[in-house]
């Protein structure tokens, strides 16, 4: 913090100060001899006041010249206060330029540190007033970008599917197949396309739901270990399917979180999707659950192909695919990890994935129930 005094007194040019300096002794002189006349003159007038100034004698020597000096000093103060007036002034209309060059756009300025306490406080509290007001504006620009990429990213996934859906549908309308083997086929693709509409459209509904903060999340009791096995079971046929096998490694006595058991059921319902779609070459998906005195730890793991480190810091965005060709074969809506991560973070808790040669874990960490 600047020493107010001094940083004014050196804004005074020296030409000035030695004015003020002579204009102090010469007005503390003059003031000196109307008071030593005044008591000169009572000394005269009153015998009483003569008895006190000749009792008091011995001290003039010292008196004198500190009376002096008092009215000199104090000279100097009504100076000084004049000349902190003008800087006050001064400073003030500077820093309304300052506030007007902000105000006409120039975010990134920052208005200067002041001696004056009461200026200086106050460019404090406009430049967090301008601090706060880009931070607004780069959130707008990034929630603009956002719904751009939103826009794009959904047009692109709706318009695939579409396309292929109205192309045999006319080929349907004009009895372009030539047997009912291939108008069976034509409405298997249809309807094939049609449901992964379906799954798309369910997707950025629940992605838009659980980016409210406010979403409302049930407080029940969710036993983590009951959970996962249900879900084992439910992914029984798909996992057969796939040539895969999926192991269970509880680690935990009381796995026991609390919560929306719907939500966290579509936590790891995604990551075991997520599994199955990208780990088929390790044949295994590993469900591991472990914890600590204040959280639930579940690790969902493969053995297929490690994700780039490139890509794994922007995993969990909306639409983001490993797959840069975005195909429908290799990869599903692209919202499947954003969901899983908003609802984990709905919850309080955190999700990251690891990725190194042959394996890849997403790691779903839940406050345990107190």
């Amino acid at each position: 913090m600047k020493n107010n005094t001094l940083f004014i007194i050196k804004t005074i040019p020296v030409w000035k100060a030695i004015l003020y300096v002579l204009l102090s002794l010469i007005a503390s002189a003059v003031t000196a001899a109307i008071l030593f006349s005044s008591i000169y003159y009572f000394q005269k007038q009153f015998g009483s006041v003569a008895f006190i100034v000749n009792l008091l004698s011995p001290l003039w020597a010292i008196l004198v010249p500190l009376i002096i000096g008092l009215i000199f000093l104090r000279y100097l103060l009504l100076f000084y206060q004049v000349e902190k007036k003008r800087y006050v002034s001064i400073e003030f209309n500077h820093m309304i330029r300052e506030v007007e060059l902000i105000a006409n756009g120039n975010f990134n300025y920052k208005v200067e540190e002041r001696a004056e306490a009461g200026l200086n406080e106050l460019a404090t509290h406009i430049n967090n007033v301008v601090i706060q007001a880009r931070k607004a504006i780069e959130e707008e620009r990034r929630s603009e970008q956002i719904k751009n990429d939103l826009v794009t990213n959904v047009a692109h996934d709706l318009r695939s599917p579409l396309t292929s859906i109205i192309g045999y549908l006319n080929l349907i309308n004009e009895d372009e197949y030539r047997d009912e083997v291939e108008l069976r086929a034509y409405i298997q693709i249809v309807n094939a396309k049609a449901e992964r509409l379906h799954h798309l459209i369910n997707d950025l509904f629940e992605y838009t739901y659980v980016q409210n903060k406010e979403t409302l999340v049930s407080d029940q009791s969710i036993n983590i270990e009951e959970m996962i096995n249900q879900l084992v079971v439910q992914h029984r046929i798909q996992i057969q399917a796939a040539n895969m096998q999926m192991r269970t490694f509880i680690k935990s006595d009381n796995p026991v979180i609390v919560g929306d058991g719907n939500k966290i059921a579509r936590v790891f319902e995604n990551l075991i999707q997520n599994a199955m779609r990208y780990g088929k070459e390790g044949k295994y998906i590993d469900l591991i659950v472990r914890d600590s005195k204040q959280t639930v730890e579940v690790e969902v793991k493969n053995y297929g192909k490690s994700i780039p480190s490139v890509d794994l810091p922007y995993i969990f965005e909306r639409f983001y695919r490993v797959e840069k060709s975005r195909s429908e074969y290799t990869g599903g809506s692209g919202l499947g990890l954003a969901i899983a991560k908003s609802i984990v973070t709905l919850h309080g808790g955190g999700i990251e994935a690891k990725s190194a040669m042959g394996t890849t874990s997403f790691v779903v960490t839940l406050l345990k129930k107190p």
